[in-house]
């Protein structure tokens, strides 16, 4: 192994550890399965390293509490799952129209509604892009593995204060019980982006204004010294309100969206398995993809060439990368655990070049490896 420390950990214990060497020190939440353990874990873990944990009264609380903390100058995130993800799209809003960066963690379980509240799904994927009102882009991230809770934990905290922009981890029950080996490096091969402040005086600070270059402005902190308003109305570079100002608020809006999807090729992860000579793809993300793994593995034995593009960023989805996948391959597979949902990005993206397959799995289990070999064997006739 090489340099760091191996511990037997949990997807939960992971992600709160990631979390707090990326610098969080702040946790608001209310507790809901399947992410309860998260606001436990923090619950002990922060107070220990000087950081502040508060249930709050809801998941409404919750997610401004954090947004509030930001702007006092900490790192914040909240974690929640199903009907509280919900709950949180209004203050999800307001985190991106007040550019505040912010950790949100959602641990899909089976909707719609209450839903199945201790088993898996993927069926929030849409509702972080699209589940609040208005224009705007997020950043979404789909760990698979306790490893991946550890190191995504970090890169969610890392975009959210380069972007200025609320950074979902959508995590699933599965990948967030499971218990495997990871690997804590030394803090020095750890990269944490610290927010940047202003470098001029107050009297020349204008707070939603990007230096030129740049996409975001620098954040100060209340009690920095500087005026800043945090507004959820329509506002200028100053942060007033700017009424019926259609010039400025189209400036904004663009500026806000495009600061993230005009970035995707900085933004977004992946993992190619054996794609090498495939002329079938299973794309795949989270608890799915251990399973697609398996099958994989299955239809090489059969002599099918197939390979897997693990999609470990879906907001902004990557356009370009599944243009290219799509001229490589004859077909692709795609199995998630909701009724078929990011499968309608792939087809958008593939502009018909190639077979799309959905292999939806609903009701809060895992897909079997055949379930999904069984469509490889479909798109390889």
């Amino acid at each position: 192994m090489p340099g760091g420390e191996l511990r037997l950990m949990t997807g939960y214990d992971a992600l709160v550890e990631g979390s707090i060497i990326a610098g969080c020190r702040f946790f608001a939440g209310y507790p809901i399965t399947p992410s309860t353990e998260i606001a436990e874990r923090m619950s002990s873990r922060l107070p220990r390293v000087g950081g502040v944990f508060i249930q709050m009264e809801d998941e409404l609380a919750s997610i401004m509490a954090v947004i509030g903390a930001s702007w006092a100058g900490l790192k914040s995130m909240t974690a929640t799952s199903g009907p509280g993800f919900s709950l949180m799209q209004e203050g999800l809003g307001f985190a991106v129209i007040t550019e505040t960066p912010i950790v949100v963690v959602n641990v899909m379980r089976g909707g719609p509604s209450t839903g199945l509240v201790t088993l898996p799904s993927q069926g929030d994927v849409m509702q972080a892009r699209w589940g609040s009102h208005g224009d705007y882009s997020v950043i979404a991230l789909a760990p698979w593995s306790s490893q991946e809770m550890f190191n995504l934990a970090i890169k969610a905290f890392n975009l959210s204060e380069i972007y200025r922009n609320p950074v979902i981890v959508l995590s699933d029950e599965v990948v967030a019980h499971i218990r495997e080996p990871v690997r804590i490096p030394p803090v020095e091969e750890i990269e944490i982006v610290e927010r940047k402040r202003p470098s001029v005086p107050p009297t020349d600070f204008i707070p939603y204004l990007p230096e030129p270059g740049e996409w975001v402005s620098p954040m100060p902190a209340f009690g920095d010294g500087y005026n800043v308003l945090v507004e959820s109305v329509m506002h200028d570079e100053f942060g007033h309100r700017i009424g019926m100002g259609q010039p400025i608020a189209e400036r904004k809006i663009k500026r806000i969206y495009y600061k993230i999807e005009k970035n995707v090729d900085k933004i977004a992860m992946h993992e190619e398995r054996e794609l090498g000579d495939a002329d079938i793809a299973v794309v795949s993300y989270g608890s799915a993809a251990r399973s697609s793994l398996k099958a994989i593995k299955d239809a090489r034995g059969l002599g099918i060439k197939v390979g897997m593009l693990r999609l470990i960023t879906l907001w902004p989805f990557y356009d370009k990368l599944m243009e290219e996948l799509s001229e490589r391959v004859r077909a692709i597979v795609v199995p998630e655990m909701n009724m078929g949902k990011i499968v309608r990005e792939v087809e958008r993206a593939s502009k018909g070049r190639c077979k799309v397959i959905s292999v939806p799995k609903v009701g809060g289990v895992l897909h079997s490896p055949d379930e999904i070999l069984s469509a490889i064997k479909f798109a390889a006739r």
